[in-house]
């Protein structure tokens, strides 16, 4: 590629997303990190990744949710703080690594509000991939060989909780479409049709 470039999707629960994120990593030649970034950020703060896989992508306290919000703004909690090891702090360490990462080199990044984290970034296409209900509902049903009442459980509370996630640190309606870039319909394009649209558009 012939310039940094860094990839941010936002996926509904089952559109296809993570897996969209792996094939553009793939045919772009560029890294993809998901998980990667849990154990990364603890690498760097030297606090226990099972505290950040714990806390990745959700809100523990459903009743702080509703009374409070906490808007990142990058400050890091120095270890001396009691509140090193907040849900804030995590999530400050986290989004350090995703500066970092975009500092350096051309990746995809796959959730973690790093949309927003980078929204002052130049050359971040930010996408946001959905499908219809029963479209998720099917890959649900076949990744967990469940019944459609159970596959649907699983959809709305990932959905929910990543929604949570988003308004909590954000401040903004993760479904807000005017936050991305790129809107993908992955039930309706394919997934392989789906990468090359991105491929496209970023003029690669």
């Amino acid at each position: 590629m012939d310039k940094n470039i860094v990839i941010t999707i936002a996926r509904q629960y089952g559109s296809g997303g993570r897996t969209i994120a792996q094939m553009l990593s793939e045919r772009l030649g560029i890294h993809y990190y998901d998980k990667e970034l849990l154990r990364l950020a603890s690498e760097d703060s030297g606090i226990n990744e099972d505290l950040f896989r714990n806390a990745d992508e959700k809100i523990k306290n459903t009743k702080l949710f509703k009374i409070a919000h906490s808007v990142y703004h990058g400050e890091l909690i120095p270890p001396e703080s009691e509140d090193f090891t907040s849900m804030e702090n995590l999530f400050n360490y986290q989004a350090k690594v995703i500066r970092d990462l975009a500092e350096k080199e051309s990746c995809v990044i796959v959730g973690r509000c790093a949309d927003y984290v980078l929204k002052e970034r130049e050359n971040v296409v930010n996408l946001f991939v959905r499908a219809s209900m029963s479209y998720r509902l099917q890959r649900a049903i076949v990744n967990y060989q469940v019944d459609e009442k159970k596959a649907a459980d699983i959809i709305m509370k990932n959905d929910k909780r990543r929604r949570n996630y988003y308004n909590y640190h954000v401040g903004e309606k993760w479904t807000d479409l005017n936050n991305y870039d790129l809107v993908i319909r992955s039930d309706m394009c394919g997934i392989d049709n789906a990468v090359k649209c991105i491929i496209t558009y970023i003029g690669e």
